[in-house]
């Protein structure tokens, strides 16, 4: 299965958004061609964090910058992968939970303060993460960020794919209009209200002029050409906090259970694959 079954929420940021050493190099990025389709992406992140994991964790290798890119209206995006940042977290994940004699054969103590350091400076300089991956389906909060008309489907011999592109000011709106409807009807606290902020709250770490991107992955080759071309997943959400906010929650609890029961079934699919 193509981008191994799972699902991406991407910002793309334009050029602006980078200092000019970073500018400069995804120009020269861009102009040598070497940016990786969302199709092959996956595959190859995997293999650079699992092939820098398995180095022995006696150094943090120097993984290249890599990124997807779109261009719109002439104006060049970039979502980069900071693969070394991902490395460095899985390090330090690696020694979660584990006793210190476990953890440090396998992430000695040498390398996890490199990690550290390395992921404390990332934080301090760029640190925003701009791709969120989802596994067993798609978080039901990402399709706040998008409308059924930014859909874009491509259903055609050894490429399917469904992505949908919001600009960045309405996703921003629709995350803060669905916030105030959420936390009138269910509460400041209430689980979904709590994801629909932590949205928010990444979504403002961003250049205004950016692109917000949900990519469905490889969850397209779980689902028939039917489904894809007449999926409505953001307009039930929508239709479910249209519904809220007028009181109706018989009509916002049929448009939930619907999405629910959706997405159910993909992941029933997806372990049964």
């Amino acid at each position: 299965m193509s981008s191994l079954s799972a699902a991406y929420l991407r910002v793309y940021e334009p050029l602006a958004a980078f200092d000019r050493e970073q500018q400069r190099r995804w120009r020269r990025y861009v102009r040598e061609g070497r940016a990786v389709s969302p199709g092959e992406g996956p595959e190859r992140q995997r293999t650079a964090v699992m092939a820098a994991l398995g180095s022995g964790w006696t150094r943090l290798p120097d993984l290249p910058e890599e990124a997807y890119v779109l261009e719109r209206e002439g104006t060049v995006l970039v979502c980069p992968w900071h693969l070394r940042a991902r490395v460095a977290e899985a390090a330090l994940s690696a020694r979660d939970g584990v006793p210190a004699v476990i953890a440090d054969a396998f992430v000695p103590p040498a390398f996890a303060g490199l990690a550290q350091a390395v992921l404390d400076d990332w934080r301090a300089g760029e640190g925003r993460l701009h791709e969120q991956v989802a596994t067993w389906g798609i978080p039901l909060r990402w399709f706040v960020f998008v409308d059924e008309s930014e859909r874009e489907l491509i259903i055609e011999p050894g490429q399917r794919r469904l992505i949908y592109h919001a600009p960045m000011s309405k996703a921003r709106r629709r995350a803060h209009r669905s916030l105030a409807i959420l936390r009138k009807a269910v509460g400041e606290d209430a689980p979904i209200t709590e994801a629909v902020a932590e949205g928010a709250r990444w979504l403002e770490e961003f250049h205004p002029g950016s692109l917000v991107e949900l990519d469905y992955g490889g969850l397209v080759d779980l689902l028939p050409d039917e489904e894809l071309a007449t999926d409505d997943s953001p307009g039930l959400v929508a239709a479910g906090l249209a519904s809220l906010a007028k009181g109706d929650a018989d009509a916002a609890t049929e448009a939930y259970e619907k999405l629910v029961a959706r997405w159910r079934a993909v992941q029933l699919l997806e372990r049964a694959n």
